[in-house]
């Protein structure tokens, strides 16, 4: 299946480096793809689940985030309102080149992120979320306390997936304003939650929490045996197909 490298700028100027993996056929609908926080478009699972995506006749853009990978931008600079804006600004892209996303898909804070920008792009009818944190706040618990030496010193260097990355207090600042209960609330969206009983990241009552607050349709999947980044080979190929058997109602051309 024929892969395109894909550029388009953020409202901040930045450059952003993606991938858009297209089917041999025709395609049904486009998704876009949010990987988890300080991933890449290239990290296995958006690979894998892209792929098995287009196999089932689904478009999929995923990108790096801004400072990530091969898109512009300094990382430290981000934040989670960045990383929503970034979704749009892909969403735009896909919109005025080939067709707007109708299907937003999030791998852990990306997941988050994609249920915060659900609303933005109107032509999305349906949302899934892998592994995702209930509220963007969970960031702050994965960081400890260095989110205190961050606060104090104004940025601290954090050990994060095993690399070093320079996070700022701003980021902390912009965590605390974002509360995600009435977003999910009024998703208005079909939302397919799937998280791992055994998830050591990000505990599975964030998925169970996203799934009271939402309204239907709405459905629960259990990635039995799976870990947060889905690195068995099959895993991703798994929740690929899920995940278009799932949407196939929902992406029907109007």
């Amino acid at each position: 299946m024929p892969t395109k490298k894909v550029d388009f700028r953020t409202a901040a100027g930045h450059l952003l480096s993606a991938r858009l993996e297209l089917p041999d056929g025709p395609v049904r609908a486009y998704a876009l793809y949010a990987h988890c926080y300080t991933c890449g478009k290239d990290v296995i699972a958006a690979r894998r689940i892209s792929a098995t995506l287009a196999s089932h006749g689904i478009g999929v853009l995923r990108f790096d985030f801004t400072g990530l990978g091969a898109s512009e931008g300094d990382f430290a600079d981000t934040n989670f309102s960045s990383n929503v804006q970034e979704l749009v600004a892909a969403a735009g892209h896909l919109r005025q080149v080939y067709a707007a996303p109708r299907l937003l898909i999030g791998h852990s804070l990306g997941g988050t992120a994609a249920l915060a920008a659900a609303g933005l792009i109107p032509e999305v009818k349906a949302v899934a979320t892998i592994a995702s944190p209930s509220e963007p706040r969970f960031l702050m618990e994965m960081l400890g306390e260095r989110a205190g030496t961050i606060a104090e010193q104004g940025e601290a260097q954090v050990m994060l997936a095993g690399r070093e990355f320079t996070l700022r207090s701003q980021l902390l600042d912009d965590l605390t304003q974002h509360g995600l209960e009435d977003k999910i609330r009024h998703l208005n969206r079909a939302l397919l939650v799937m998280h791992s009983p055994i998830d050591s990241a990000v505990d599975v009552s964030h998925a169970m929490r996203i799934f009271q607050l939402a309204r239907h349709p709405k459905s629960f999947v259990s990635l039995d045996h799976m870990d947060h980044l889905l690195t068995n080979r099959n895993d991703g190929a798994y929740v690929a197909g899920v995940i278009a058997a799932w949407s196939m109602r929902y992406l029907q051309s109007e």
